[in-house]
Order: C-alpha cells, then structure tokens, then sequence
C-alpha cells in the first residue's frame, strides 16, 4: 500500500518565498533607513536610551538561541499578513505625516511580524515571538507619556528621599521635587527621577530571567519586582548626594560623585535582582518538595 508523504517546504528550498523575501526585505530598508538613522541618533545622544544599541543585538542572540524551535516548524505562508504589513506602512505614514515618532517607529515591528506571518505563518511567528517583541525595548516611549511618566516619579522619589532623610537626622524641608536642606537645595530633575534606570534595568530584566531562569512566572515577576527597585534605588541616591551635602558641603555632592553614585546605585539595582532571582528559586524548590512530600 503507498504511502503518501507530504513534503515540508522551507524557504531556503521554495525558489517563491526567496523571491518574496528578498522583495520584501529589499522594501523594508529602503521604507525604514531613515527611522533607523534616527532612532541610532537617539540611542547615541539620549542618555535614556543607551541601552537601545544592545536591544537588536540581544533579539538576534535569543533567536539563534531558538533556532531549532522555529527551524522545526513547519512554513504555511498566511496571506493575512499582506494585510498586517500594509497596516504597518500605514502606520508609517501616518507617524511620518503626524511627525509623530513612536508610531513610525513601531511601525517598525509590526510590518517585521508582517512579513513573517505571510512568508512563514502564524506558528513561526509564535516560535519567535519573543525576540521580535523584545524589540519595543529599542524605541523610545512617546513624550506624552514619558513626561506623564516623569513627574510622578520625581516627586515619589523626593518624598522617600525626604522621609529617610528626617530619619537620619538630616534637617529638610520638601517643595514639591525641591529639597532644601540647611546649606544645599537638591533639585529632582527628570535625570533624576528613576526614569533611566528604570528602563535600562527592566530590560536587564527580562534578560536575566531569560538566560538563567526557564518559569515563565518568574521572568514575569522579575521584570515586574524592578519598578520598586528602581524606584527605591534611585531614592537612595538621592538621600546619599543629601548626606554629603550636609556632612562636606555642595561641591562634594557634585561632579565625580554625582555620577559615580548613579553606576553604584545601578550595580546594587542588579544586585537586588540577583537577590529576588535567588528567593523566587528557593521558594520554588520549596514548593516542589512540599508537593512531592
């Protein structure tokens, strides 16, 4: 009795999808080079963003990381994804005539998810769905939302560093994001409002949870647990440049020691990391003896 077998075509093998895929990739440069001439200028000057040059290279590590994954499933090209990517060109458009840079910039990643789904559909696009969505991380938040976002978080941390300031005995008084001691008034600008930490170290996050932890849970709870980190982190800051003020003066508070405190503050920001990383694996091995108990 025959046996009929049903080939698999991949696109290395398909002459059809080399051709789309060339087509395709050849339209992608040419839409998007000046998109990523701005968002490299960006990552270059904004201090906010530095972390944006390693975003792309990170997304190209853990999809050769899964390379056997997404190379054992099977192409069924989806026409659905034509539709996608002429939403991402509108989308394009839209953010280029509205001068509205987030939306054409995201843009970016939707016609990439696009274009995979209609040359390799829907379960390839799930196989890489993680190193094609860590790429938000590259762009920039809309100012809109980053200023609503700021502000907030400048006087969150004026506050916490107020209060462990009065508990170290340190006199201040607390206008708004001005803390005013006896010889210093301590401004918290946006710089210092945790902002850029907080980005940089929730993409370390996920990072981290990535290579070293296999639970999705808790990659979940470790990107989660560095909104308070930053946050409290950067507050520490805050309350040390309020100490060497009033212990050695305003200049002391400045220039070096300015910002070497900011990489201290970021290094015990990753430690803390590490320490909730540490706690979440042992309550889980707990938790696996109890049920096997």
């Amino acid at each position: 009795m025959a046996t009929t077998v049903h080939a698999v075509r991949t696109p290395w093998k398909d002459r059809d999808s080399i051709v789309w895929a060339t087509i395709l990739g050849t339209l992608f440069v040419l839409l998007y080079i000046s998109v990523f001439k701005g968002l490299a200028l960006q990552w270059w000057n904004d201090p906010d963003y530095t972390h944006g040059f390693f975003v792309p290279l990170f997304s190209c590590f853990a999809l050769w990381r899964e390379r056997k994954r997404w190379m054992a499933v099977e192409i069924r090209p989806n026409n659905f994804g034509l539709l996608v990517m002429i939403g991402a060109v509108g989308l394009l458009l839209l953010g280029s005539l509205g001068a509205e840079l987030f939306t054409s910039r995201f843009s970016l990643i939707v016609l990439l998810a696009g274009m995979i789904l209609f040359l390799a559909g829907s379960q390839m696009l799930r196989a890489v769905a993680f190193p094609l969505a860590f790429l938000i991380f590259m762009i920039p938040i809309p100012a809109i939302i980053y200023n609503q976002i700021t502000f907030p978080l400048q006087l969150l941390a004026s506050r916490v560093a107020a209060f462990w300031l009065e508990l170290v005995n340190v006199p201040v008084l607390r206008d708004g994001n001005v803390l005013v001691l006896s010889n210093y008034s301590l401004e918290v600008v946006e710089a210092c409002s945790g902002i850029r930490s907080l980005l940089t170290l929730i993409s370390l996050a996920i990072i981290y949870g990535y290579l070293a932890e296999s639970r999705r849970w808790v990659h979940w709870v470790l990107a989660i647990l560095m909104v308070p980190i930053a946050i409290i982190s950067n507050a520490f800051r805050i309350v040390g440049a309020g100490l060497i003020a009033h212990r050695f003066g305003p200049e002391a508070a400045e220039g070096f020691l300015h910002t070497f405190s900011g990489w201290a503050i970021f290094v015990v920001a990753l430690l803390a990391l590490l320490s909730c990383h540490w706690i979440l694996r042992h309550v889980g091995k707990r938790d696996t003896e109890t049920a096997h108990a």
